[in-house]
């Protein structure tokens, strides 16, 4: 039992030498200290998982910060890969797609884009109870990656890019503004035609 103990622990030194690390169990350190997160279903396992791990990574998640991440849609699909026959099993495939924005000051969308995850399980038919679970599992698995998808991406943007992406923001705001403003004067210096009067036979 002891020499098992040390081979794990020998093999496990091993690998973390080599850089390895398990799934979940790495560092996922962020330069964005403070995030506002929401979502169209405000309590769905994926932005209270996604909160969850953004406050594990040493972000302070709360409502008013400087900038917001928001889950705009969230869509799932399923569908049939192989199947065998009735009664016989079957490869699904079920595809999650998050479509999300980053948004600034004056809620200002700063990046839109969106992440598709795909994940493949076995449909038995003559044990439903069974195939239920991996399809449940498939899609904790597929929500599991979604958010790690989505630190990823989180972790590659700087503080000093949202200043950049909120100025441009800023600048296009301002330049929408000014046209429509330039176009409600020009309507009102635009003389009116008075109305055609049709002579009474």
């Amino acid at each position: 039992m002891i020499k098992r103990n040390l081979l794990v622990m020998g093999l496990a030194v091993l690998l973390s030498a080599c850089g390895f690390q398990l799934r979940g169990t790495g560092t996922t350190e962020l330069t964005i200290k403070e995030l506002d997160v929401s979502a169209r279903n405000a309590y769905g396992e994926t932005v209270t998982q996604l909160r969850q791990v953004l406050q594990g990574s040493g972000v302070k998640v709360y409502t008013g910060a400087p900038y917001k991440l928001v889950l705009t849609d969230e869509q799932e699909k399923q569908r049939i890969l192989s199947y065998a026959g009735t009664g016989s099993s079957g490869e699904y495939q079920v595809t999650t797609v998050l479509n999300y924005e980053i948004r600034g000051d004056h809620d200002l969308q700063l990046k839109s884009d969106k992440i598709e995850v795909e994940k493949v399980f076995i449909h038995d038919a003559s044990n439903l109870v069974g195939s239920d679970q991996e399809a449940n599992t498939a899609r904790a698995e597929t929500r599991r990656e979604l958010i790690q998808r989505m630190i990823l991406r989180l972790q590659q943007i700087t503080p000093a890019q949202l200043e950049a992406m909120q100025e441009m923001a800023n600048n296009r705001a301002k330049a929408d503004a000014d046209a429509l403003e330039a176009a409600k004067k020009a309507e009102a210096e635009t003389p009116r035609q008075s109305p055609v009067e049709i002579p009474q036979q």
